[in-house]
């Protein structure tokens, strides 16, 4: 990154982040998909795998044939290398490609990289402006420093499962790792702060970035602190009601569609109260404030759930229309794809890939004026740049071939 141009109008139509180099050399999801997003907006990200391809991702539901199609959605937008930089050979190579990125992407066990040699000390003797993103379960340093770390631990051990599920069964996951996206997000986002600082301040050494997912889980969560010191309150498992506002919930229709509903102001709730031909509920004591909502939550409730359970969807959802209360039908991943809004908006993307054409995903998310960018591909096959980055660093066709069989490249 040229830390010291102006924007012009060539760099922004490339997408913001255009001239961000990033080597990712992370695995799995959070980590890597810090990169991918920053890769959606214009970085030039270079994907460093082991030769074997064990990268857990590449095995990982849902796979088709042999095709990893979450490895070609999380990694896309980027080239690929493969490397061992466990191997003396494959950490020389590694620090000689260092100097060409502005920041580097690991979630390795805390002091993996520096018992292979790599410590910070090394990376920045190789790039002093390297910026490492060191992504983990726990965070660099403290009891759990060292435990390996997944989605669902996260969502544990941050109070996030503890919300989730009915009143009286037991905590929940999703059917998705989303303690991993939002890390993700968490670690685009120091990327792109960094990449500011750089730019402002080229003579300050490149950061380490010490990011816990747990933590970013926690960040998310940052109400229930406060609320537990001043009110000594645990906030507990509602299911899908909410009980901080009220009526906020999933209800049934008589048809069997699932909507949610979302009453959170006093205003929207005398709209709901008009779509159910209710007019005199808002005057109740019980539900003229949304305080006395809450503390009245199974009536007001009750009261929502049984008006849905007489109506047919296509009778319900006009009502709440017409009286504007917001609400939604809850949609599975065809209802997704066949909205004409989102169809309008192309939210949906067709990404190439070489071997089934091209895939679906989510589009290029935020939208920046100026930048349309192009479908980025999908993630790249094991080593498939090997011989044009290392032809980069003067590595010759004969050296490739005799680091491909000692298994470096």
């Amino acid at each position: 990154m040229n830390s010291t141009a102006s924007p012009t109008a060539s760099t922004l139509s490339a997408g913001p982040l255009a001239g961000v180099r990033i080597l990712d050399m992370a695995t799995v999801i959070a980590a890597p998909f810090s990169a991918t997003l920053c890769a959606d907006l214009g970085a030039d990200v270079l994907k460093l795998e082991l030769p074997d391809g064990s990268d857990a991702l590449r095995g990982l539901a849902p796979v088709k044939d042999e095709h990893a199609l979450h490895w070609k959605v999380t990694n896309r937008g980027k080239r690929g290398i493969s490397l061992d930089v466990r191997k003396p050979r494959g950490r020389e190579l590694f620090l000689r490609l260092l100097p060409r990125f502005d920041v580097l992407v690991e979630n390795f066990r805390t002091g993996t990289l520096d018992r292979w040699g790599l410590d910070m000390e090394t990376l920045h003797a190789a790039n002093p402006r390297l910026t490492v993103l060191r992504l983990t379960g726990f965070g660099q340093t403290g009891p759990c420093a060292g435990r390996p770390g997944f989605a669902r631990i996260f969502e544990a051990m941050s109070g996030f499962a503890h919300l989730t599920g009915e009143p009286d069964g037991s905590p929940q996951h999703m059917n998705y790792p989303v303690g991993d996206a939002v890390a993700g997000l968490f670690g685009a986002f120091a990327i792109a702060s960094a990449m500011v600082e750089m730019r402002q301040h080229p003579e300050r050494a490149g950061r380490e970035i010490d990011l816990s997912a747990t933590e970013a889980l926690m960040r998310v969560l940052e109400t229930l602190a406060v609320e537990f010191e001043q009110l000594g309150q645990v906030r507990q498992r509602a299911g899908s009601r909410a009980t901080y506002t009220a009526p906020s919930n999933m209800y049934k229709s008589a048809d069997g569609i699932w909507v949610t509903v979302v009453g959170s102001s006093d205003v929207i709730f005398r709209r709901i109260c008009e779509a159910m031909d209710r007019p005199e509920l808002p005057a109740d004591p019980r539900f003229a404030t949304n305080p006395a909502r809450v503390r009245n939550l199974d009536e007001i409730d009750g009261l929502v759930a049984a008006w849905c359970g007489t109506q047919s969807f296509e009778v319900l959802s006009a009502a709440l229309q017409r009286h504007e209360v917001p609400f939604s039908k809850v949609y599975g991943i065809d209802d997704v794809l066949a909205d004409p809004h989102f169809q309008a908006r192309g939210a949906i993307i067709r990404l190439p890939d070489e071997q089934l054409g091209s895939v679906p995903a989510p589009c290029i998310v935020p939208r920046f004026s100026g930048f349309a960018g192009e479908p980025p591909r999908t993630g790249p096959a094991v080593g498939q740049h090997n011989h044009a980055v290392f032809a980069e660093l003067g590595v010759s066709e004969i050296e490739l071939r005799a680091l491909e069989a000692e298994g470096v490249i």
